[in-house]
């Protein structure tokens, strides 16, 4: 059976791995809390900052980088499959998983393997009944991953696609957000005054999708609806946003067309909120284009998880779902001067109540790419 692109996608279950934890409420109530997750991690180079948000992976052998990234796809993959009540073995299941360069540019062995390898290895491992599907957008694989799940299921080539993104911290990273200057010397400071960069994150996050009518029989809780998907990509840069953000805004408007819905209708935006000087002002512009007249919450996670690359994308989708089933967004950690002229609420200090029903998520990845994403609240 196929469906129109326009149809909703369940979301029956999720998990995530991060520097604040791997439980879905703990993690959640400290992001509520406005925590960070950064500790200093040693280098033997010069780099910009020794502070990273790195997941603690005591009691297991799982050191080197490409160990922690099946690691963290597998151990993640497990909670969202027993959250969703599935097994990986479940027939017409589809694992969709995304990294930006995983452990690819640090250790020899991931550069002569197949690029997918490291998904395959955690199909494998999971009894997974058919291979993964695996890609890399930069940092928007985690939220192109739901994308093309997504689109599966629209389509009637799957009925569940278990979606997600996973990455680690790596020298390389760190040695090239370094020498391109995105890398604060300080801390990540998102839509504040003193912004000045982001600091990298390492995590994963995996949400379970499926249509409403398959998640309806076998009786599966929804807990939100993908209601729409948008990618653009800007060919403006390898490394920065388009000055004029207009990848970003087809990205945005595909996703709301797709879904069928007015801008007035959304009420918070996850931003990509790496705290450039330049993504926040792209971000701040591209957002009043759009939603002028209307007023959504901003909010951001990576000063809570620092920007776990092509992770984050899932992250923040599930950071979306919650606060759309709570009613509030957590704070935007390490705000406290917000820019003078920003055109939306920002949650300053304190959770921030809201009565949206409908929420986005906007992720921009190195190569310029853009993808969109529109969550609904269950009915």
């Amino acid at each position: 059976m196929s469906a129109s692109s326009s149809t909703p996608v369940a979301i029956t279950g999720m998990a995530w791995t991060t520097s604040l934890g791997d439980d879905l409420e703990g993690v959640w109530r400290r992001m509520l809390a406005g925590e960070m997750g950064f500790v200093e991690m040693p280098s033997e180079h010069r780099v910009r900052n020794l502070r990273v948000a790195a997941v603690p992976t005591s009691g297991t052998s799982a050191t080197r980088a490409h160990q922690r990234l099946r690691y963290l796809a597998s151990q993640t993959l497990r909670r969202a499959l027993r959250q969703g009540g599935l097994e990986a073995s479940s027939p017409g299941l589809r694992l969709v998983l995304g990294t930006s360069l995983g452990a690819y540019l640090d250790e020899a062995e991931e550069r002569t393997a197949p690029l997918d390898a490291w998904a395959q290895d955690v199909a494998r491992e999971l009894g997974a009944s058919e291979p993964a599907l695996c890609l890399s957008t930069a940092c928007s694989s985690g939220a192109d991953a739901l994308l093309v799940g997504a689109e599966l299921i629209r389509a009637g080539l799957a009925e569940v696609c278990v979606c997600g993104g996973v990455d680690v911290i790596t020298e390389s990273k760190r040695l090239a957000h370094s020498a391109l200057t995105t890398m604060s010397p300080g801390l990540i400071r998102p839509f504040d005054q003193r912004h000045d960069g982001m600091l990298l994150g390492e995590g994963a996050g995996v949400l379970v999708l499926e249509s409403p009518a398959h998640a309806a029989r076998r009786g599966a809780p929804v807990l939100a609806l993908l209601r729409g998907v948008g990618s653009a990509n800007d060919a403006a840069s390898m490394t920065s946003p388009d000055a004029e953000a207009l990848g970003a805004r087809l990205a945005i408007e595909r996703s709301l067309a797709d879904a069928g819905v007015a801008p007035a209708e959304v009420g918070l935006i996850n931003a990509h909120g790496t705290a450039t000087p330049v993504n926040d002002r792209v971000e701040g512009e591209t957002f009043q284009a759009i939603f002028r007249g209307n007023a959504p919450i901003v909010f951001a996670t990576k000063s809570n998880f620092g920007h776990s690359l092509g992770a984050t994308g899932a992250i923040e989708a599930i950071a979306v779902v919650l606060a759309l089933r709570d009613g509030r967004v957590p704070p935007i950690a390490g705000l406290e001067q917000p820019l003078p002229g920003f055109p939306f609420p920002l949650p300053v200090g304190r959770p921030q109540p809201h009565q949206a029903r409908l929420g986005l998520s906007l992720t921009l990845g190195f190569g310029g790419f853009d993808t969109s994403l529109v969550i609904q609240a269950p009915e």
